[in-house]
C-alpha cells in the first residue's frame, strides 16, 4: 500500500463526513416517525456501530490496517467510508 498524501487523506475524511451527513439526513425522517419501523432503524444503527467499531479494532489489533500512522488513517477511513457508503444504498432504495 502506498503512503498516502496529507491532501489525499483530508479529501477522503471530508468526503466521508459529506456521506455521513446524507446518511444522517436520510436517518432522520424515519426515526422521527416513533413507529415499530423508527425502533428497528435505531436498533440496527446501534448494531452497525458498534461492529463496525470492533472491526476496525481487531483490523488494528491483527496489523491489517498498516504500519505506518497516516496508512493506518486511511484505511480507518476506508473502513468507514464503506459502511456508511452501505447505509447510503440501503436508506436509498424506494420503500426502505
Amino acid at each position: 500500500m502506498r503512503t498516502p498524501s496529507s491532501l489525499s487523506l483530508t479529501f477522503d475524511c471530508w468526503s466521508l463526513g459529506l456521506e455521513a451527513c446524507s446518511v444522517i439526513g436520510m436517518r432522520l425522517p424515519r426515526l422521527m416517525a416513533g413507529n415499530a419501523a423508527a425502533m428497528a432503524e435505531a436498533q440496527l444503527m446501534v448494531r452497525e456501530k458498534v461492529e463496525a467499531a470492533a472491526l476496525l479494532q481487531w483490523k488494528f489489533m491483527t496489523g491489517s490496517l498498516g504500519s505506518s500512522p497516516p496508512a493506518m488513517m486511511t484505511a480507518s477511513v476506508t473502513h468507514y467510508r464503506k459502511a456508511v457508503r452501505n447505509n447510503r444504498r440501503r436508506l436509498a432504495r424506494p420503500g426502505k
